[in-house]
């Protein structure tokens, strides 16, 4: 049976979290309630919020009888601005930790997409005990591509979209965002566009944090066999903003990892075979 109240507005929440340095308001959503909790972190496009990114993917985990908690990092949506001059994987891990204290949860399921996939390596790392199972999707660890120059294609688009967000630069970096671009329609560019503007200083901020430290993803590589949690890998064949073998790099280090890759599928892979990644998600949390 579907929820109808499952909308953004009425699963938007706001906390104050104190962690280490941090003193921040974030915003998160959050839905369903199920004795296990599946927590969402976005990538870093600008505009980005978790319910942007995980919209086609939150009602089958609901259904199922997880709870779902969507983090709006520091710096995105309606989390307050930061400027981030280390590493902002572990910075969102930091976030991550502090909404996790204040909203009473222990142990998680973990989804990331891109830079939610940094960030929740970042979490594992620093809190293996609060970590159940791990989805991974176009992102998980820095360092280069054995194959492509980088930075990609995609994310060259991605930083010329945040210095100048207009809508023609949002359609050239969605091009290739995604594998088949004749899926997005102008209701998405504007919804997203809106998001973008509507936060400027997010904008200027995110450009200030790559002039301070332009390596803003640091290499876990060498770390990644301290993670035992189970954890899913999904990548796009196609995808042109974080290469399939840095995908590849995961499962060599990962004892417990698992790889799927999608075909005809870019950097949203959620989003582009939401109905099978749904599936696929829920058979790994469940089994």
């Amino acid at each position: 049976m579907s929820t109808p109240t499952l909308t953004e507005a009425a699963t938007s929440r706001f906390i104050r979290i104190h962690e280490g340095d941090l003193d921040l308001q974030l915003h998160y959503n959050i839905a369903g309630e199920g004795a296990e909790t599946v927590v969402m972190l976005h990538g870093s496009g600008p505009g980005a919020s978790g319910w942007a990114n995980f919209n086609r993917n939150i009602e089958p985990l609901v259904n199922a009888g997880y709870q779902v908690v969507l983090m709006d990092c520091p710096g995105w949506s309606k989390s307050d601005p930061i400027v981030c001059t280390g590493s902002r994987s572990d910075l969102n891990a930091r976030a991550l930790k502090g909404l996790l204290d204040g909203l009473g949860l222990d142990k998680v399921h973990i989804i990331g997409n891109s830079m939610g996939g940094h960030s929740a390596v970042a979490f594992a790392l620093a809190n293996p005990a609060r970590v159940g199972k791990l989805v991974l999707m176009g992102g998980g660890t820095g360092g280069p591509s054995q194959f492509v120059p980088m930075p990609t294609e995609g994310i060259k688009l991605l930083q010329g979209l945040y210095r100048e967000p207009t809508i023609e630069n949002l359609k050239k970096m969605m091009a290739v965002f995604v594998f088949d671009s004749s899926s997005l329609t102008e209701e998405l560019f504007q919804a997203r566009l809106d998001n973008m503007l509507a936060r400027r200083d997010h904008l200027d901020n995110f450009v200030k944090s790559l002039a301070a430290n332009p390596k803003q993803f640091p290499d876990f590589g060498p770390r990644l066999g301290e993670i035992t949690a189970p954890a899913l890998v999904i990548w796009g064949r196609d995808d042109r903003f974080v290469p399939m073998d840095v995908g590849l790099r995961l499962i060599w280090g990962m004892p417990n990892a698992e790889l799927h890759i999608f075909n005809r599928c870019g950097h949203w892979a959620q989003w582009e075979h939401a109905d099978k990644f749904n599936r696929m998600v829920l058979d790994f949390l469940t089994h």
